[in-house]
């Protein structure tokens, strides 16, 4: 099996040594015992240089914004600079349409509130079956506040991602917006979002994407996809904890966010609430910079979008055997079921991350045992309380959840099914 990596890795030559070199903590232990670092859907690991853009930040640009003094200025930069790298990340036309803030979900309920102003009673909006919570209760609460009419959109049980058809039939001409995913943290699933865009879009309503999980295992296109709104996290692209919301500039330009009435009206400040984030702002630079590092060097005459692309599709290369390498051991397992896409054929269609659960088996009782083995990795509904709804899962209980990022090994996944293993079969022989 190991040798069967190493060709395929020959073919897509990932330099996995070296990436794994930026990460420090990568190579940490305790009570020297390794650490395999499987949580990843919750957040990854950071390269040094984010480490050091921080703290560079605040040990010698730290001041508040808006003063004519040396370190004032600096820090201006910083935001700027912030903007510009995320603007790259994500494709959008301009620095002005990137909002960031506290969290995606943060985030959300503050456009959410925004959008509000111009909706009334009886509008609809379309929720997914698929979303993390984070891009549910927002959208909620606000049809509580408001009247508005909640459509639910369940995704298809079989392709396991929402289908276009089940879409059109839900919308009418008092749909004002849908909310969608772009890949489930669960079951790992990536929508075809610009072909759902362009149907909602049809009807006229808004569209706004969480695309959380996918941002950090795929290259993002927001003029492509056609949507108004995406939300990501930077912590889940090996960044600081943060979140961006971008937004069509067309659309934020137009909207009146709840802010204090002497602050900025200049986009994007007037969707950024009090004093920024500066020192982690260094840091979402550096994050953006390291995937440009890692598709190409840095005297290399291309844009850093460009190497941004050029990441993402020798990373996603590189994945997507450990992926199905993962599905492929875990299918082995008698009564485990893995909730979200195992056919080879179609692993292009997920990211990295794979969800089961096992007859008769508490998922915390193998996370805790695997926990012990410092196989880092979660067990839970991890906030897709609708997925887990939908598949009859006990929302209590919820699932294991294993995700990959691209600094993870095949050794580090052969380990971790070896555990998953030993771990079944000792609960089994406790029940017995």
């Amino acid at each position: 099996m190991l040798n069967d990596y190493n060709r395929e890795r020959e073919k897509v030559n990932f330099p996995i040594e070296v990436v794994r070199e930026k990460f420090p903590a990568l190579s940490l232990t305790d009570k020297g015992r390794r650490r395999i670092y499987l949580d990843n859907p919750a957040g990854t690991q950071v390269p040094q240089a984010l480490a050091d853009a921080v703290s560079h930040c605040l040990l010698t640009t730290n001041a508040n914004l808006g003063g004519f003094f040396e370190t004032t200025i600096a820090a201006q930069q910083i935001v700027d600079d912030a903007h510009a790298a995320m603007a790259d990340f994500l494709g959008a036309a301009s620095p002005q349409e990137i909002i960031i803030g506290a969290n995606m979900t943060t985030l959300t309920y503050h456009m959410s509130r925004t959008l509000g102003r111009m909706m009334k009673p009886g509008d609809e909006i379309i929720l997914t079956r698929m979303d993390h919570e984070g891009n549910v209760s927002p959208w909620l609460q606000l049809a509580e506040d408001l009247g508005l009419v909640v459509r639910w959109l369940p995704f298809d049980e079989q392709s396991w991602q929402i289908e276009e058809a089940a879409l059109a039939a839900l919308l009418t001409d008092r749909t004002r917006l849908v909310a969608l995913n772009y890949a489930s943290n669960l079951t790992g699933s990536i929508n075809r979002v610009k072909a759902l865009t362009r149907v909602a879009k049809q009807a006229g309503a808004l569209v706004y994407v969480d695309a959380v999980q996918f941002a950090p295992h795929g290259l993002i296109d927001v003029q492509d996809i056609g949507c108004d709104f995406l939300v990501c996290s930077a912590y889940k692209f090996f960044g600081p904890h943060m979140g961006i919301l971008w937004g069509r500039l067309d659309v934020i330009d137009a909207l009146k966010p709840y802010k204090c009435r002497c602050s900025s009206n200049a986009l994007p400040e007037r969707f950024e609430l009090g004093t920024p984030q500066i020192e982690l702002m260094a840091g979402l630079t550096a994050a953006v910079d390291y995937f440009a590092e890692l598709g190409g060097p840095p005297g290399e005459n291309a844009s850093r979008r460009a190497k941004i692309a050029k990441a993402f599709e020798i990373s996603t290369a590189y994945e997507n055997p450990l992926t199905q390498r993962l599905i492929n051991g875990l299918s082995a397992i008698s009564g485990l079921t893995i909730h979200g896409i195992t056919d080879p054929a179609r692993v292009g269609e997920r990211v990295p991350t794979v969800s089961f659960t096992i007859d008769g088996i508490v998922p915390e009782t193998i996370v805790r045992q695997m926990n012990a083995e410092n196989i880092f990795l979660w067990s839970g509904h991890n906030y897709a309380w609708e997925v887990v709804h939908q598949l009859g899962i006990p929302a209590e209980q919820g699932v294991v959840r294993i995700g990959i990022a691209h600094y993870n090994t095949a050794a580090e996944i052969d380990e971790t099914l070896e555990s998953v293993h030993r771990v079944i079969a000792m609960l089994r022989q406790e029940r017995s």
